[in-house]
């Protein structure tokens, strides 16, 4: 099989992919669309055990209403339970969801989730079509053809939601400049070590937990794994935590450095649609 039969049938398998789950979409049976969603509340959260490990994330217990008994249920987060919860402190609400007909099989999200069409597998599978498609063009009229079919549409995306970029920067700088400020400490220090088994190198993992109370009286604990100067000796350290009043997951130990960190976002969005643009501008000079 030649690159183009190949190409023609890599772009046919995902294009039929493609249709197949925008029409699972449209019947309203797609995994997402059979998942039921619920909001869940934080009665307890367990102090993490210095030296202990990340896995899992904060150890809470967690309480909702089942809609098909009307029941409370409380139920943990121990195991392979979706998204990790990195923050928690009790009253904190947080998503639970689970197969329809299967309660037992909940995962957990860090915040209320929406309901979804299930449309993140049809859109990746379009997406494979269009680079199939982009590579086809490569082969059979020439490489520029892929500087053009990557840079070009490429740059109009980042073009497109780089306004957007730019709002998110200035709401974000707006929430640093009112965060409050509040007393911490680092309550534990989480180590992980992981083996490589290809060569049997050692990495390891440093993860502080902070805890701190807000000005209403939360007491909260989550992973502190930024703009800690060395955390693996920071166990017992008093720290200033500056956090959002309306959700004190939103934290920072240094709001300077959060504010340069947003302005590097806008300047790499920037330069990412020169380049782009430049390269659909090269191709189209070499066809």
């Amino acid at each position: 099989m030649g690159w183009d039969e190949f190409l023609v049938l890599w772009c046919a398998v995902w294009g039929a992919a493609a249709v197949v789950g925008y029409g699972m979409s449209l019947a309203g049976v797609t995994k997402a669309q059979r998942t039921v969603r619920l909001t869940g509340r934080i009665e307890r959260v367990r102090e993490p055990r210095h030296g202990g490990s990340r896995v899992g994330g904060i150890s809470v217990v967690v309480s909702y209403r089942d809609p098909a008994s009307g029941q409370e249920v409380t139920v943990t987060n121990d195991g392979e339970r979706g998204e990790v919860i990195t923050a928690a402190w009790e009253g904190r609400e947080v998503g639970v969801s689970h197969p329809r007909g299967r309660p037992h099989a909940y995962r957990f999200s860090t915040d209320p989730e929406q309901a979804s069409r299930g449309l993140g597998g049809p859109n990746c599978a379009l997406f494979l079509v269009y680079a199939g498609l982009v590579a086809l063009a490569a082969v059979d009229w020439g490489w520029p053809w892929a500087l053009i079919g990557s840079g070009g549409p490429l740059a109009v995306y980042a073009a497109v939601h780089l306004p957007g970029t730019v709002r998110a920067k200035r709401d974000r700088i707006g929430r640093l400049a009112a965060m409050e400020a509040a007393r911490g400490r680092i309550v534990a220090v989480l180590k992980d070590v992981t083996v490589d088994q290809d060569d049997g190198h050692t990495s390891t993992t440093i993860t502080p937990v902070v805890s701190f109370t807000t000005r209403e009286g939360t007491a909260v604990t989550a992973h502190c794994t930024a703009h800690l100067p060395d955390p693996a000796r920071a166990y017992g350290r008093d720290v200033t935590v500056h956090h959002t009043p309306a959700d004190p997951s939103d934290f920072t130990l240094d709001r300077a450095a959060e504010q340069r960190s947003q302005n590097l976002d806008v300047v790499v969005t920037a330069l990412a649609i020169v380049v782009l643009a430049a390269t659909a501008v090269v191709g189209a000079a070499l066809l």
